[in-house]
């Protein structure tokens, strides 16, 4: 029988964290926004966390004021709190 460690995103600031590395590979399109696509994916699909920690992670760090999620499900914004995450 395996037991399975922890998983790395389990913790909502470290998939947070991790969101916010995935939202500024990117360049924003029209008004800053990133098109959430380009986060889901190597979220979900490269970095194996499940749909709940990604999630989970997101809300996080829309609680923070890092993001920004808008109100369609398709963008995200980095706010400034967010870009002075990496200053």
């Amino acid at each position: 029988m395996k037991y399975v460690g922890d998983r790395p995103y389990s913790d909502p600031e470290q998939a947070a964290r991790r969101i916010m590395e995935h939202a500024r590979a990117f360049e924003p399109v029209q008004d800053g926004r990133i098109y959430i696509e380009k986060i889901n994916y190597p979220m979900l699909y490269q970095d194996k966390a499940t749909p709940a920690e990604y999630w989970a992670g997101l809300e996080y760090a829309r609680d923070q004021g890092w993001l920004e999620y808008h109100e369609s499900g398709r963008f995200v914004r980095i706010l400034q709190p967010g870009k002075d995450l990496v200053a």
